[in-house]
């Protein structure tokens, strides 16, 4: 298992959310990431989700 990272903002900079959690691969690390947005209402806000290696998987802004 890898651990990723999720990360919302607001406009300003601010931070809304951060979480980690952790996932088979990148493609189920997604699907997680964006349920999780999803459910915090966060999808239309500037959000990123990482890799463990720095890859950008989910990125919005």
């Amino acid at each position: 298992m890898k651990t990723y990272k999720l990360t919302a903002y607001e406009k300003d900079g601010s931070l809304i959310t951060e979480e980690t959690f952790t996932a088979e691969s990148d493609d189920a690390a997604k699907e997680q990431g964006h349920q999780l947005l999803t459910e915090k209402d966060l999808l239309e806000r500037t959000h990123r989700l990482a890799s463990p290696l720095g890859k950008l998987l989910l990125f919005h802004t």
